[in-house]
């Protein structure tokens, strides 16, 4: 049975690349019909965030992806968080097993003479460990584990030969060991350094497929060299793409995009964020782009994984979000967009009809407010705004028109959107105008905008008639004085 896993740090909010690993392992999963595992990597504790690991309980359900195995979970291989597995001593008997295979060794050396080995090549500070405490006799480590002195443990690799690692993506990579350095795999502080842990719990907790970003090609030599000498199987791997911006650089949290609670604060429905998160690094053979996530499930295939970096296109997934949007039901749709419709417009309207105008013309939520905000009030235009080519309107002409039309709306009770619009078509006739040089500005007089989200019957029905004939009495008097 295929079991992939999602092994996040509790560092924080989870970075869309994280997000999409997750999403990627758990569509490996789900595909074959195989388990998908959370495991919480919370070894480096200088980086930990409290409330962090909430938040990828949060995420993941958020985004749909349910959990087979985990810390709420257990499915026999647990404990599910590293740092109680360090307490009953999984990683250190490990590290031992190596050290007395002679895989592995204890190293004393202090910060300083660390220090001394680190050289500078382009700018870049680099260390290769010169193996100085391997040299130790026995009786020398353990006269300095007696006394207490400080140590890490450390991987043996060998400096002659090469290792090949071998990725679903990227295929068989091949480095020299000479250029591998002896990798900590205990840390002074009785923690296992992220490499060593992932190696000793993939294989424990029946690991098949691992799913993680490129970043960590370079160091999946280091992940074979392990698994020979435990003598275990190694998993399949399948190294992702990075994430860049528009401008093709890493996606960082200056981008103000960066994380999945983010883009729900800005606006963006968790089923678009995830649709649109499959397609970094991935496309179905239809080249669909909307699809559930039930859809993704059925068409994902790692294989197809891409290996040029996914740009993080901004534009594109306001559009796919937009889509979603579209087709929400429409009482699902108001749950979300009524904050937006109250604080945008403090007027007693039906927020309903304000909504039924705003579903099929955003993007994001935030939208709203941009869109109709003219209800709350007319905004600062220029008469210019009266002036259509195509429809032979004028500011002047404009004038004329609302001079006729205002006692005429003004004696009709009925404001319904189908009454109105039968009455000005009937209005336009009479006077021998065409129908859009009559709505034309009319729309304009109401809303005081070039766009709006409705027809003029249909702005005014929501604004009612003393509140559209207010408007239209402001116009008047705004073409009067300015033309």
């Amino acid at each position: 049975m295929i079991k992939t896993r999602f092994a996040p740090s509790p560092t924080g909010r989870m970075h869309v690349g994280n997000l999409r690993t997750a999403l990627y392992s758990y569509l490996i999963a789900r595909h074959a019909d195989g388990k998908f595992m959370l495991r919480i990597e919370d070894t480096d504790q200088e980086r930990f965030v409290e409330g962090a690991t909430d938040i990828i309980y949060r995420t993941l359900k958020e985004a749909g992806m349910t959990i087979d195995e985990g810390p709420d979970n257990d499915g026999g291989v647990g404990p599910y968080v590293q740092s109680e597995r360090v307490k009953i001593g999984i990683y250190q008997k490990y590290a031992e097993k190596l050290i007395e295979q002679g895989n592995a060794y204890y190293c004393f050396c202090t910060k300083e003479r660390l220090d001394s080995l680190k050289t500078t090549v382009n700018g870049k500070e680099y260390a290769m460990y010169d193996k100085h405490c391997l040299s130790l006799s026995r009786e020398e480590v353990e006269e300095k584990l007696a006394a207490g002195t400080p140590y890490v443990i450390r991987l043996n690799v060998p400096r002659e030969g090469t290792t090949t690692f071998s990725d679903e993506i990227y295929g068989d990579i091949t480095v020299d060991n000479a250029e591998l350095d002896d990798m900590i795999l205990i840390k002074s502080d009785g923690y296992p350094t992220y490499n060593f842990a992932n190696v000793i719990d993939d294989h424990l907790m029946g690991i098949t497929h691992v799913v993680r970003g490129n970043e960590y090609l370079s160091s999946s030599p280091k992940y074979n060299l392990l698994y020979d000498a435990f003598g275990w199987e190694v998993p399949v791997y399948v190294h992702c793409p990075l994430i860049t911006d528009e401008e093709h650089h890493k996606l960082s949290k200056r981008s103000g995009h960066s994380s999945f609670e983010d883009l729900l604060e800005q606006g963006f429905l968790s089923e678009a964020i995830v649709n649109y998160t499959a397609l970094l690094g991935w496309n179905p053979t239809d080249n669909q782009e909307i699809l559930s996530l039930d859809e993704l499930i059925a068409a994902f295939d790692y294989r197809k994984i891409n290996k040029s970096p996914a740009v993080f296109d901004i534009t594109k997934l306001k559009w796919m979000n937009g889509e979603y949007i579209k087709k929400m039901p429409f009482d699902a749709f108001m749950e979300k967009a009524l904050p937006y419709i109250r604080e945008t417009v403090t007027r007693p309207m039906d927020p309903e009809k304000l909504g039924a105008l705003a579903q099929s013309r955003i993007e994001i939520f935030p939208d709203i407010k941009e869109l109709l905000d003219f209800f709350e009030s007319v905004p600062e235009y220029d008469i210019s705004l009266y002036q259509h080519k195509k429809m032979k309107t004028t500011p002047e002409l404009s004038l004329d028109v609302l001079k006729a039309v205002r006692p005429v709306l003004a004696e009709t009770e009925d404001y319904s959107n189908d009454a109105l619009y039968e009455l000005l078509k009937n209005f336009a006739a009479d006077n021998g105008w065409k129908n859009g040089q009559v709505m034309w500005p009319i729309r304009t007089a109401v809303s005081g905008k070039a766009m709006t989200p409705g027809g003029a019957t249909q702005l005014m029905e929501i604004l009612g008639k003393e509140e559209s004939l207010d408007r239209i009495d402001r116009a008047i008097e705004k073409l009067s004085h300015e033309k």
